[in-house]
């Protein structure tokens, strides 16, 4: 359940970011609209493990200890599953613009 509020909660952080830096164009609104589309489906593509630390520290911005009492896992283990989760969303990514 907590993993579907995250996802929802991101898509609209995600949506709400590329609309407030884009110019409003045309062509630039379907730049970041399709940006957006990118990061969500690279986000979505993490395991949930990963993709619950990530959103939860950089949508949430929570600090690692909330994140970890909220998990319910060590303060070491949110740091290296937000590690690993961001080099997964980056490879995603790169993978995605080739």
């Amino acid at each position: 359940m907590l993993a579907n509020d995250l996802d929802e909660f991101a898509r609209e952080q995600i949506d709400e970011t590329a609309v407030s830096e884009a110019e409003q164009t045309p062509e630039s609104a379907l730049i970041a609209k399709a940006e957006a589309e990118g990061v969500r489906k690279a986000v979505a593509s993490l395991p949930a493990h990963f993709r619950e630390v990530l959103v939860l520290r950089e949508i949430h911005d929570l600090n690692y200890r909330t994140i970890a009492e909220v998990v319910g896992i060590p303060i070491g283990t949110v740091m290296s599953q937000l590690a690993r989760a961001r080099r997964l969303l980056i490879e995603a990514i790169e993978g995605s613009a080739a």
